[in-house]
């Protein structure tokens, strides 16, 4: 009995040192931009590319956050557009204020299909940061 109580506790240890070290940590970034300027759009979708690519799609979460002048880049209109596309598709979250928008006179069909829409960009930021996330403003 003695015998068998120790191979079951081997077993036992075995597995969940096996379950520990497969399930690697979760990254999670959010990223502020608030700039009108494509130059510091490129800089914020390279800077999450860079993260997925080194860290791996699969064991980051990115969430990109426009607010104030930053929301131009996320109109249908945006010299960004198709870097937009490519992120989402990579799973990168694109995240659009709906107070600026507001502001701006903008509705959500001015809004690039890539980008989802929060009540208040500095609020998402700031749930974020609560949740763990790391914060970049490039």
């Amino acid at each position: 009995m003695k015998s068998l109580l120790i191979v079951l506790a081997s077993v036992l240890l075995v597995g969940t040192t096996q379950m520990a070290t497969a399930a690697e940590p979760l990254t999670r970034v959010v990223i502020q931009v608030s700039d009108s300027d494509p130059a510091k759009w490129n800089l914020a979708l390279n800077n999450a590319k860079n993260i997925q690519d080194t860290l791996g799609k699969e064991h980051v979460q990115i969430e990109v956050v426009a607010y104030g002048p930053g929301i131009g880049m996320l109109t249908l209109e945006s010299e960004v557009g198709s870097r937009l596309v490519d992120s989402a598709n990579s799973g990168i979250l694109i995240a659009a204020c709906a107070n600026t928008m507001k502001a701006k006179n903008l509705t959500p069909a001015d809004m690039h299909p890539a980008a989802k829409i929060v009540p208040a960009g500095v609020v998402e930021i700031v749930k974020r940061e609560q949740e763990g996330y790391a914060y970049i403003r490039p």
